[in-house]
């Protein structure tokens, strides 16, 4: 074996290097410095984060371990974009990490999200779905026990039972899925699948497709797969549902990018194209639907967050370059609008413990700073110019109905008319915090550095990308070069 192949892997290499720093210093330093931790590990995180920016400069594309992992420059700047979102959850998290009840365990959470984010990692560069199968449980099993990391509520431990049973059964539905396509095809990878499939494809490739996408539609709170994705979500830690709403779904939607285009793009038309169709339509519909009968914040966002995969896969059924580089853009946007609101949540939720709608009545008059920061988030998610927002969903509108076929307009006015739904009730947020006459129960209170340094972050993220041009064409040149693409 050539263990120069290694070198391919510089990002998880890093990332390997800040998880064992972080391991050292949570074990061997003294109690004293044990404060110091959160600190610690958003400052090499964010190291990484910038070395993985100065990798993009270099344009380097390579294979290893026979071509079963890959990395070029649209892996490298996707796996920015991830870690531009996970640095954010860290500094957001520094108040909740170094609290009584959760300081015992605070190196136990940055070790497991850390250990999630690298099995994100090996999905996204794999081109074989052995190594993409260890990416996706390394990325699913540690993220239950972050769900289940509030030991003291019982919640936490109900959230984490239905999150590791439904990855269980998404898991060997994708496997099952899996076996049916190596007895049809006699291969893992990605591009032998590719070449082995032609247009005559049997039933029996079409229920193995079937089983894949519903595997990856758990991963991504597909309706109806999605059943888990608002418990989960108001069970778990503030932090670790902001984490799961952003980086989790972020890293499944490029992964299964990667898995339809090259290793299924034979089938585009003739099968998977109208599989995406009817869970698109459903889960932008569904989930809008049920956001608007909400009143915790979280279950809020939970169904909220489902619609918005439902706008995401779109960027998928574009299958183009266009189509490529929007789904990228508008993930960014997604984590910036997002963590936003959850920065906004968590700070109200540290100091008081009021999670419900009703409970940000009014708080315009007592904390206008996180009312505002608020606003903007639902500005932003509804898809309001001059936000981000507004722009990655128009970006992403454009790069589908480049295909010019009358069925994909037909499914851009529908996801028109559910952005209109979506409206009514990201805007019944903005109306409690600043329209409502009713006394806010929640008293002013200054929150804690770091939670505004997430949220300063969030709000300049939210003003730049619909500002400045050059973050989408960036992206776009890169898509143009890529290799996400069915190959010819």
């Amino acid at each position: 074996m050539d263990y120069s192949q290694f070198l391919a892997m510089q990002q998880e290499i890093g990332l390997l290097v800040v998880f064992l720093l972080v391991f050292l210093y949570d074990t061997f330093m003294p109690k004293r410095a044990l404060g110091a931790t959160a600190a610690v590990t958003c400052g090499l995180f964010a190291l990484l984060t910038l070395g993985g920016f100065a990798m993009c400069v270099l344009d380097t594309t390579a294979d290893a371990f026979s071509g079963m992992y890959q990395t070029s420059p649209i892996i490298v700047t996707i796996k920015n974009i991830l870690n531009v979102g996970t640095l954010i959850v860290l500094i957001q998290s520094c108040q909740w990490a170094n609290n009584d009840f959760t300081s015992v365990r605070r190196g136990e959470f940055y070790e497991l999200l850390l250990v999630t984010l690298f099995g994100m990692y090996l999905m996204i560069s794999a081109r074989h779905f052995l190594l993409f199968v260890i990416g996706l449980e390394c990325a699913s099993l540690p993220l239950a026990a972050m769900v289940a990391f509030d030991k003291n509520h019982y919640e936490s431990h109900e959230a984490a039972v239905k999150y590791i049973l439904t990855a269980v059964f998404s898991s060997a539905v994708f496997m099952m899925g899996l076996s049916l396509v190596y007895a049809l095809t006699g291969s893992l990878y990605f591009h032998d699948i590719y070449l082995t499939l032609t247009e005559q494809y049997p039933v029996m490739l079409c229920v193995a497709l079937a089983f894949v996408m519903a595997g990856m539609g758990f991963k991504l709170s597909l309706v109806p797969f999605h059943l888990w994705t608002a418990d989960v979500y108001q069970g778990a830690p503030t932090s670790v549902t902001s984490y799961l709403s952003v980086i989790s779904k972020g890293s499944a939607a490029f992964a299964f990018l990667v898995i339809l285009a090259q290793a299924f793009g034979t089938f585009y038309a003739g099968v998977w194209e109208w599989m995406l169709y009817g869970l698109i339509i459903l889960t932008i519909t569904v989930g809008n639907l049920f956001a608007i009968r909400q009143k915790n914040m979280k279950r809020f966002l939970a169904f909220s967050s489902i619609s918005q995969a439902g706008y995401i896969m779109l960027g998928i059924i574009a299958m183009n370059a266009t189509g490529t580089a929007s789904l990228m853009y508008y993930i960014l946007v997604y984590i910036f609008s997002n963590l936003a609101a959850f920065g906004v949540i968590q700070a109200i939720e540290n100091k008081s413990g009021y999670v419900d709608m009703d409970d940000y009545k009014g708080l315009y008059k007592t904390n206008p700073r996180l009312a505002v920061v608020m606003m903007l988030a639902m500005f932003s998610l509804a898809g309001i110019p001059p936000f981000a927002g507004f722009f990655s969903k128009f970006f992403i509108f454009t790069g589908a109905i480049e295909q010019g076929s009358i069925e994909i307009y037909i499914l851009v006015l529908i996801a028109l008319i559910n952005t209109i739904v979506s409206l009514y009730y990201y805007l019944l947020v903005v109306k409690a915090m600043f329209i409502s006459p009713d006394e806010c129960k929640i008293a002013p209170f200054a929150s804690a550095a770091t939670e505004r340094l997430g949220l300063w972050i969030c709000v300049a993220g939210i003003i730049a990308l619909g500002i400045v041009s050059v973050f989408y064409n960036s992206l776009l040149k890169i898509s143009e070069a890529s290799y996400l693409l069915p190959l010819n």
